[in-house]
């Protein structure tokens, strides 16, 4: 053997010597042989093996074949009518294949869809996060999950969920859409925005008013933190001022209506007890069984504050803080009522400071204020408790002394008043006095209504002062000098009215906006044969309570009528307002002289005719006036409240009497520029009649600059002197023709 032959090499046919030996020791040669073909056979079965395995495998692959995409068109069969959208794009951002639901968002079929970018319904503001997400070189960071909005053909935007799966070919997205839930956010967060800001307290208490959540206003009202009233009964609220039947029957009204709303006095956390204004809604199931109450309330401490302040105004004199009419009105009508019933003496007293003028004229207004102030005080001193001392007006006062079994228990409390009236007063560095003159009249002596009690009172102050001043005067109806006075006067006015003596003049009244001339008012004068023309006050009150006023009354009303006919002829269109006195409205058959007098001028609108009462005459007999007021109303006529702020009516009573219209009296206009009590009686009176839905006229307009302030305050109806003074009825035509062509007054 060739040393350089490797020991591995054999030659052909022969055997490794240690296999010869070995065979040579073992086997036959014939063993050996079948071997060979042992080893050929194996090796060609296992091929075969190998063969069918192959085949097995090729098997399985094209079952697992069939299987795929069996699945896969199953799972595009199940993406078809799936609800959400699902779309295959390749890596350039295009559709491949779509579902009908994504058709349906992005407004196309699904044959417009394939091939178009995804991109192109992508809203502009998503834009740059839609294509980092899809760019080539992002794959490795796309997000799973990502909100967007996309956009249809008929441009509703819808906002998306949507899922990125990526495989070797394609883009797997599937969208959601989550509009109704992103609007249900927003409300969500509205709501809860409004909630915790509402300048409203809000509580949520469950059906046994348990408190479930309250906002930060619940907790500024009533101190109260959250964390303290989570859990706790809303009475932790409630105050001594409801009885348990209020909260009975509020929770029957909640029960029966679903919702209460009403004021309430509720505590804070610090005991203070606070008014507010409560509505309290009930939360019901679908079985209309109450789940949750909801509560809203607002602090109205400083509008009750307001109203008082306001209801004090309305009842009190603004300086000395003493009764005004309004409420001397009310008290002293209810103490002729209980005088009535008790059969007791009830005095009026009118007061009058003597020489008050001349304080005025020497310190000034100020200081006759602080002294107004003072000696009213004074004279409230020195009465008994429940008598009453109001202030009319500048220094004139009225006292009302009820429950006197006879006259003299009234003159201890009357000598107090001159005493007290006349004390020295030390104004800074000097000492004021002035004396009064004082006026008596006595209930049932004298008369049995409020308003004559005052006039006869105001009579015999008059007299008082005529006797030296610094007395009191009682007024005595049978007194010989005053019957024959009377007698005299009425005698008088009765044949000036049978010789035609009296005529009517007509004032103007315009919108101080438009300057539009839209009625006139009928004022009555009196051709005296020697005092010249008699204005109304001269002699209206002399007649007041006699029979001859109806008469007179009957003559200005038909006169009034046959004077809008005879204008309704020429062509001018105004209505008339006429004054009714108390004894005339009083008259059982004033309504029918009425009808009788507009159905006698047929050319007349019972529109174009306004009567106009005092405030004192309704409340003689306020059920028969108001009755009498509507049935007017009926046939067209209109009622107006004259110098309204002058009588003594409460609130009460303008509710109740249904007039059209207020008039301002013009005392309070006059002066309401410089004299800020008159301006806030003005604006206050305004304010009424906006609240009782009334219009408001202005009497006393004397200059433009009052005119101004009127339209700055919302009164544009106005009549004075700075417009017209009263004319005679030949004279209006052309007047009303000049002031259209050429008004010489411009508010």
């Amino acid at each position: 053997m060739n040393k350089d032959t490797p020991p591995c090499e054999q030659t052909d046919g022969e055997l490794p010597k240690e296999t010869k030996s070995d065979l040579h020791e073992n086997q036959t040669p014939s063993a050996v042989v079948e071997t060979k073909e042992t080893a050929y056979s194996r090796l060609l079965h296992e091929l075969q093996v190998h063969q069918i395995e192959l085949e097995l495998q090729n098997e399985q692959l094209i079952e697992s074949r069939n299987a795929a995409e069996k699945a896969a068109a199953s799972f595009a069969e199940l993406y078809d009518f799936a609800p959400v959208g699902y779309v295959t794009l390749n890596f350039t951002g295009d559709i491949t294949r779509s579902n009908l639901a994504a058709a349906e968002l992005l407004g196309m079929d699904r044959k417009q869809l394939q091939g178009k970018r995804l991109s192109t319904f992508v809203e502009q503001a998503d834009l740059p996060i839609f294509n980092s997400m899809f760019s080539v070189s992002n794959i490795q960071s796309i997000q799973p999950v990502c909100e967007i909005s996309l956009t249809g053909k008929q441009a509703r935007t819808v906002q998306m969920d949507i899922s990125v799966n990526e495989n070797d070919l394609e883009y797997r997205l599937v969208f959601n859409d989550i509009t109704e839930r992103k609007q249900a956010e927003v409300k969500l967060q509205l709501a809860a925005s409004v909630f915790t800001h509402a300048h409203e307290g809000i509580i949520i208490t469950n059906a046994r008013g348990t408190i479930l959540e309250v906002n930060d206003t619940f907790t500024q009202i009533t101190g109260f933190e959250r964390i303290e009233a989570i859990g706790k009964s809303s009475a932790i609220l409630h105050s001594d001022h409801q009885s348990p039947e209020f909260y009975a029957s509020r929770k029957q009204t909640l029960s029966e209506k679903g919702y209460w709303y009403g004021e309430v006095w509720n505590r804070r956390k610090n005991g203070e007890i606070y008014p507010e204004m409560q509505a309290i809604s009930a939360v019901r199931d679908i079985t209309c069984k109450t789940q949750h109450f909801v509560s809203l309330f607002t602090d109205v401490t400083g509008l009750k504050a307001h109203q008082q302040q306001l209801e004090h105004a309305a009842h009190f004199d603004a300086l000395t803080n003493l009764p005004n009419r309004a409420l001397l009105a009310d008290r002293l009508a209810i103490g002729l009522l209980d005088s009535k019933r008790r059969s007791k003496m009830l005095v009026v007293v009118y007061i009058d400071l003597d020489g008050f003028k001349d304080i005025n004229d020497t310190y000034g207004h100020e200081m006759g204020d602080q002294f107004l102030i003072s000696v009213s005080q004074h004279m409230m001193d020195a009465m008994r408790e429940g008598d009453t001392l109001a202030r009319i007006g500048g220094d004139e006062f009225i006292a009302v002394l009820g429950d006197l079994e006879s006259l003299n228990d009234c003159k201890p409390v009357l000598d107090r008043i001159l005493k007290a009236a006349a004390q020295a007063i030390p104004m800074g560095d000097v000492l004021i006095n002035v004396s009064a003159s004082i006026g008596v009249a006595i209930y049932p002596q004298s008369a049995n209504n409020a308003d004559l009690l005052i006039r006869q009172a105001d009579q015999a102050m008059y007299i008082a002062k005529e006797k030296g001043k610094s007395c009191y005067h009682f007024f005595d109806i049978n007194s010989e000098v005053e019957a024959r006075t009377l007698r005299n006067n009425l005698d008088e006015v009765r044949h000036a009215f049978i010789q035609t003596e009296f005529v009517l003049h007509y004032q103007p009244k315009i919108n101080l906006r438009t300057l539009q001339v839209f009625g006139v008012e009928a004022l009555i004068r009196w051709r005296h044969n020697e005092k010249g023309l008699l204005e109304p006050s001269d002699f209206l009150p002399l007649v007041e309570n006699h029979p001859i006023r109806i008469e007179l009354g009957a003559w200005v009303i038909d006169t009034a009528l046959a004077q809008i006919n005879h204008w309704n002829e020429q062509g001018l269109n105004l209505s008339i307002s006429v004054n009714i006195g108390a004894y005339q409205l009083q008259d059982e058959h004033f309504f029918e002289h009425l009808t009788t007098s507009l159905a006698t001028h047929q050319n007349v609108l019972p529109g174009q005719l306004e009567l106009e009462i005092l405030e004192t005459s309704a409340l003689e007999n306020m059920t028969h006036v108001s009755s009498l007021i509507c049935a007017c109303k009926k046939i067209g006529v209109n009622f107006s409240l004259d110098d309204f702020g002058t009588g003594y009516s409460s609130l009460t009573y303008l509710k109740r009497l249904p007039s059209a219209s207020l008039k301002i009296d013009q005392s309070f206009v006059q002066d309401m520029l410089t004299n800020p009590d008159d301006l806030a009686i003005v604006e206050g009176i305004i304010g009424l009649a906006d609240v009782f839905n009334r219009s408001v006229i202005a009497e006393g307009v004397e200059s433009a600059a009052i005119g101004a302030k009127l339209l700055s305050m919302n009164c544009v109806l106005g009549q004075g002197y700075g417009i017209a003074r009263p004319m005679p009825a030949a004279d209006l035509p052309l007047w009303v023709k000049s002031w259209h062509a050429n008004p010489t007054w411009n508010a």
